[in-house]
């Protein structure tokens, strides 16, 4: 009973936080890779996230975005993670990999995550880091291309032989790169902060070309809403990033029936609207799709772009012949 009691007061705040989400807006630019299903795989943004809930955890999202403009990006991200114990003390460690390519810029990453854990009230409070190197390159020789392939209404041809600033051959440089986080949840609720690119890594181009990539503020919370028949689960989410000169914000709903269907929208701002859509499948194997409509003037030459989700969730006893699957926990 205490435990339902003490849960009340942290409906309200994260619902406070998840309007004041809202009530933020203007369009954001930046160099990290865009996800529209980002609530099922916060651990890519949110290294304080690894190993929530009790399940080992592998992740794949692949995005085509803004097909029909060439050149317009890919992007895979693949993760697995899962919570242990040393002693009393409940942990997180984690594997992240992310693939991001964008015009001529191939953006590929790998972070060893962990996050240490703590009750706290109904839930489980949690602090994370993770370390690993970004790896930038820039294929000069797709930067030159023929005016007579020119998508109508898009310009594709660019000549950067008199741009001395600009690598005129391939380039690839390796940085550190570190992430920190916070995140709390119960059963109900989530919400987390996180940045990105604590050390603002810089990766050098030879002696003339350098790029610097600057941190990232996530913030993101959801919480979700059983009806009088809880077969029907409404789960609101939303995500806020920033470099504090711009920011994106996304604001989610999804239903999902029987622990098994799921569907919803995603308004993001200025920018596109998404339709969600998935399925749980036995074993503890769920796949999921979005397609995002662009509602800004890049749908005069792009029909949207698409995002493919694939997750497995299971449990790994030490030293007992069964193992154990279910459906990932997912708020």
């Amino acid at each position: 009973m205490s435990g339902k009691l003490s849960e009340i007061p942290m409906k309200k705040a994260v619902l406070s936080f998840l309007l004041l989400l809202i009530g933020i807006g203007s369009v954001f630019s930046q160099f990290d890779a865009q996800l529209s299903q980002y609530m099922f795989h916060i651990s890519s943004f949110n290294p304080a996230a690894v190993g929530d809930g009790d399940m080992i955890q592998i992740t794949g999202q692949h995005r085509i975005q803004w097909v029909g403009i060439p050149n317009a990006g890919q992007t895979t991200v693949f993760s697995i993670n899962s919570p242990f114990k040393i002693g009393k003390n409940s942990n997180g460690v984690g594997l992240m990999f992310i693939n991001d390519k964008v015009g001529q810029f191939v953006n590929q990453t790998a972070h060893l995550q962990y996050a240490y854990k703590k009750k706290l009230g109904a839930g489980v409070l949690s602090i994370g880091a993770d370390v690993g190197f970004v790896s930038l390159g820039f294929n000069a020789g797709d930067s030159i291309q023929d005016p007579k392939h020119a998508v109508p209404g898009w310009d594709s041809y660019h000549d950067i032989s008199a741009d001395n600033e600009i690598p005129k051959s391939a380039v690839v440089g390796i940085s550190f790169d570190m992430n920190v986080g916070a995140f709390y949840s119960t059963p109900t609720l989530y919400a987390g902060l996180s940045y990105a690119h604590l050390n603002n890594p810089t990766v050098n181009w030879g002696d003339k070309s350098e790029f610097r990539q600057f941190g990232t503020l996530y913030l993101t919370g959801g919480f979700k809403y059983t009806f009088a028949d809880p077969k029907y689960v409404l789960k609101p989410s939303t995500l806020l990033k920033t470099d504090f000169s711009s920011m994106q914000l996304d604001i989610s709903s999804r239903l999902e029936y029987d622990n098994k269907y799921w569907g919803g929208l995603t308004y993001r701002l200025q920018d596109a609207v998404v339709i969600l859509a998935g399925i749980n499948i036995s074993g503890g194997l769920s796949i999921g799709y979005s397609y995002d409509l662009p509602t800004s003037q890049i749908i005069t030459v792009s029909s949207g772009s698409h995002e493919f989700l694939l997750m497995y969730s299971f449990e790994y006893l030490f030293g007992k012949r069964n193992n154990k699957y279910k459906s990932i926990r997912i708020l």
